[in-house]
């Protein structure tokens, strides 16, 4: 693999947002929770609304490591809104799973968004600390590096 590849995985040259990764963590958790508790569903329907959900989740966890690896050489505001959003939408699905009259489904479900949605903020909060890390241990490098010659 080539340096300019390598870098390119390495920190993504995109700028920091919000929207991206909470609408996706909102847009997976309403397609799951239709494909529950959404009526009376054909099993095809059923299927292919939880197929869905499983192909948004991949792309939310696609946008965390995006926003995480962008080039910034700090944790920002973004950053912080983005943990505090995913952090609130775990709150709102225990929320879901505590109430007394969703069906059992619905409350399973909601347990199993609350554990997602709080292993995606800490999923993002370290890959966005290994990504500063990582930045920050090349600049030092390449300072020293120029010193030297």
């Amino acid at each position: 693999m080539s340096e300019v590849v390598k870098e390119e995985l390495i920190s993504e040259r995109r700028t920091p947002r919000v929207g991206t990764v909470s609408g996706l963590a909102l847009m997976t958790g309403a397609t799951a929770m239709a494909a529950i508790g959404g009526g009376h569903h054909s099993v095809f329907a059923t299927i292919l609304l939880a197929l869905l959900a499983l192909g948004m989740a991949h792309a939310f966890t696609v946008e965390i490591q995006r926003q995480a690896h962008r080039r910034a050489g700090r944790w920002g505001r973004n950053d912080l809104i983005n943990t505090v959003l995913l952090a609130s939408w775990a709150v709102a699905s225990l929320t879901i799973a505590m109430l007394p009259y969703p069906p059992a489904s619905v409350r399973i479900l909601g347990l199993l968004l609350t554990f997602s949605y709080t292993a995606a903020a800490a999923y993002f909060v370290a890959e966005r600390h290994r990504a500063i890390a990582t930045a920050q241990a090349e600049s030092t490098s390449s300072v020293s590096e120029s010193a030297s010659v």
